[in-house]
C-alpha cells in the first residue's frame, strides 16, 4: 500500500525540475508515428500463466508527452496492462507519491505499491516484481536519451542506471546499462 511519503524535497523545487522535465518532453523529436514503422519485438517478457492477470500500472504523464507514450507502448509489449492517466499537474503527482527530487523524471508510475519514476526499462519493473526488494520503487532520473521511449523501438537501453530508493530519497544501483 502506497503512503504518502512527503519529506525533505521542497514543492517548489519539485514544480521547478517536473517544467524543465515536461518541456523537454514535450520537445521529443521522436514521433508516435515513427516509432510504430520501428517496432520490434521486446526481449523482456513477464511470465504470466492462463490464470494470472497481466500487471496493471497505473502511469501520469503530461497530455503532450510523446516519449512518456513510448514508454508505455514498450511496458505494453512486454506484457503490462499499462494505465495512462493525462495530467496537467504532475508536481502533485510526484509530491503525493513522494517521489524525491533527485529521482525525478517526465513521467510518474504505481504498479503493485511501488513507483516508477521515468523511463525504467520492462526487464526491470519484472525484476522488481519478482524480487520484490524493501524500496519506495525505481527510477531513470531525468530523461536518459538511450531508454525505453526515448529511442527507436527494439533498440537496447545503454548509458544510464537504474535507481532503486526508499521513501527517504536513499538510492543504490538497480541496472547499469
Amino acid at each position: 500500500m502506497m503512503k504518502n511519503r512527503g519529506g525533505n524535497c521542497s514543492a517548489t523545487a519539485v514544480i521547478l525540475l517536473v517544467g524543465v522535465l515536461l518541456v523537454a518532453c514535450d520537445n521529443s523529436t521522436t514521433t508516435a508515428g515513427s516509432r510504430t514503422a520501428q517496432m520490434a519485438p521486446d526481449t523482456a517478457k513477464i511470465e504470466t500463466t492462463s490464470s494470472d492477470a497481466a500487471p496493471e500500472i497505473v502511469m501520469y504523464k503530461s497530455p503532450s508527452c510523446e516519449c512518456c507514450t513510448g514508454w508505455a507502448e514498450h511496458l505494453r509489449r512486454a506484457g503490462f496492462n499499462v494505465i495512462e492517466n493525462k495530467r496537467d499537474d504532475m508536481n502533485i503527482i510526484k509530491v503525493q507519491y513522494g517521489v524525491p527530487e533527485k529521482m525525478a523524471s517526465c513521467h510518474t508510475a504505481i504498479v503493485d505499491g511501488y513507483i516508477i519514476e521515468g523511463h525504467v526499462p520492462a526487464e526491470d519493473v519484472t525484476r522488481l516484481l519478482r524480487e520484490r526488494p524493501d524500496v519506495a520503487g525505481l527510477s531513470a532520473p531525468g530523461m536518459p536519451m538511450k531508454s525505453p521511449g526515448m529511442q527507436p523501438v527494439g533498440q537496447k537501453p545503454q548509458g544510464y542506471d537504474v535507481l532503486a530508493f526508499d521513501k527517504d530519497g536513499s538510492a543504490s544501483v538497480f541496472h547499469s546499462y
